[in-house]
């Protein structure tokens, strides 16, 4: 079984397609199959709105049942900003480096006791009958005061585990693949999306 995957991020379609792969689904880029996926206008306020709109357009244009993500960083000292806005906080065209400098900028003068933040991942999954399987996860830690690790990206340097999870105190970019995918938001998310997705197909 195919699955379209609506991301240009190697790194989140390698992601994605980690976990859909126990599920024995061929997760394929719209290059490999010949299609040209437009990126469509993320006009939702919420994450779970914009996984829809993107994984819609991606069915649509495919003809195949289409996953999207979309996630962020919510910060708690910056009433949830970035939030919906993370890829877009620095301005169009910025880089990961950039946005990161912006948040650490934002933060300069909040204490260490005040930089809690979580991650939110909405999994999105529109099948050309029109039926939907959709999945939120979170993970919550804090932000660094400087970036981290090497491995990662956006601002995975910048959020460290919270305590009592596997992996506490690490950013997210010092973490392996495997260890990420144990406790991070799309992690969380694709595991609540797999269980709904394996009773939808009867798997």
């Amino acid at each position: 079984m195919r699955f379209v995957i609506a991301t240009h991020n190697a790194k989140k379609l390698k992601e994605l397609g980690r976990i859909l792969s126990d599920l024995n689904i061929e997760a394929v880029t719209g290059e490999q199959i010949g299609v040209t996926l437009t990126e469509p206008e993320e006009t939702g306020a919420t994450f779970e709105e914009n996984a829809y709109i993107k994984a819609a357009a991606a069915c649509k244009e495919s003809g195949l049942p289409a996953v999207a993500d979309d996630s962020g960083l919510m910060v708690d000292a910056l009433d949830g900003a970035p939030g919906v806005y993370s890829a877009r906080y620095a301005g169009e065209g910025a880089s990961d480096a950039d946005r990161n400098v912006k948040l650490l900028s934002e933060l300069a003068d909040v204490p260490e006791e005040r930089r809690t933040a979580r991650f939110v991942s909405v999994v999105c999954c529109v099948f050309p009958d029109g039926s939907t399987v959709c999945a939120r996860g979170e993970c919550p830690g804090r932000i660094a005061y400087a970036p981290r690790g090497e491995d990662g990206f956006g601002y995975d340097p910048l959020f460290l585990v919270a305590e009592g999870l596997p992996g506490a105190g690490r950013s997210f970019a010092e973490l392996s693949g495997e260890e990420k995918d144990a406790v991070s938001h799309r992690g969380n998310a694709l595991r609540i999306f797999s269980a709904r997705l394996r009773e939808k197909l009867g798997l």
